[in-house]
C-alpha cells in the first residue's frame, strides 16, 4: 500500500490529482477549507473508487491549527507518508500600491507556511523510511511578475524558493522535491468568468504530470514540471 497526501483537495488541481492517485489504489488524505464541498467529494470518491481508503479533514492549512490537526490525522492513520502535494492556496488580485492592507500576509500564509508547516510536520516520516516525494504547486506567477497580481505572484516565488531550498537538503535523504509551476487551469473559480475552458489547461494536465513525475526511477527526478495553455499565458 502506497500513501498520498494532498491538500486543497475539493476543486481544481487538487481535486483532480487526489482522483489519479485514488485511481492507482493509494490510500489517501485530503483536507480543504470548504468541508461541505469537500464532504461532497469524498462521497463521490467512495462510491467510485472501488474500496478507497479516504481520510479527510476540513482543515485550513494557513493556520498553524490548521496544519497540527491535519498532521495529527495522518500520523494516526498512515504508518508512512509516500507522496505530498501541496496545493492548497489562495488567490487575490490587486497592486502593491493599492491592495487592500495585510493581503500579502494572508497570501503567504497560506502559499507559503501552510506548505513550509505541513512539510516539517510530515518529513520524519518519510526520513524514517528513506523515500518520499514533495510536489509544490506554484504558478507561472513564481517564474515572471505578473501586473495584478502582485502579493500573489511574491507568494508564490518564495514557494518556489522554498522548493528549491528543500530540494537541496533532501537529496542525500532520496527524498524528491518537486516543483509544478502551471499557467491559467480551469477550476470552478473560473465559471462565469468568459473564459472558454479550451483556453486553458485541464486540472487532469496537472495531474497526469504529478503522475508520471511520481514513476520516475528511484535515480531519476524532475526538478521543475512547467506548464501553460498552449496558445500562452494569459
Amino acid at each position: 500500500m502506497k500513501y498520498a497526501v494532498i491538500t486543497g483537495a475539493s476543486q481544481g488541481i487538487g481535486k483532480a490529482v487526489a482522483e489519479r492517485f485514488l485511481e492507482e489504489r493509494y490510500s489517501v488524505a485530503v483536507c480543504a477549507r470548504q468541508r461541505d464541498r469537500l464532504a461532497i467529494v469524498v462521497n463521490q470518491w467512495r462510491e467510485q473508487y472501488e474500496d478507497a481508503d479516504i481520510i479527510w479533514l476540513n482543515a485550513d492549512i494557513s493556520t498553524e491549527k490548521g496544519v497540527t490537526d491535519f498532521y495529527s490525522l495522518i500520523k494516526m492513520s498512515f504508518p508512512q507518508v509516500d507522496i505530498l502535494v501541496n496545493n492548497a492556496g489562495l488567490y487575490k488580485s490587486g497592486l502593491i500600491a493599492n491592495e487592500p492592507e495585510h493581503q500579502l500576509e494572508r497570501m503567504l500564509q497560506t502559499n507559503l507556511m501552510g506548505p513550509y508547516r505541513l512539510t516539517r510536520a510530515l518529513l520524519p516520516m518519510m526520513v524514517d523510511h528513506h523515500s518520499g516525494h514533495i510536489f509544490n504547486i506554484c504558478s507561472i506567477a513564481s517564474q515572471k511578475p505578473m501586473k495584478g497580481i502582485a502579493s500573489y505572484s511574491i507568494s508564490k516565488y518564495a514557494l518556489l524558493g522554498f522548493s528549491d531550498n528543500l530540494r537541496e537538503e533532501l537529496r542525500e535523504q532520496n527524498i524528491k522535491v518537486t516543483s509544478v509551476v502551471p499557467g491559467a487551469t480551469w477550476s470552478a473559480s473560473w465559471q462565469g468568468s468568459g473564459v472558454d475552458p479550451e483556453r486553458i489547461l485541464e486540472a487532469r494536465d496537472i495531474s497526469q504530470m504529478i503522475w508520471a513525475a511520481s514513476n520516475l526511477s528511484p535515480q531519476a527526478s524532475t526538478d521543475t514540471i512547467v506548464l501553460r495553455p498552449v496558445k500562452g499565458d494569459m
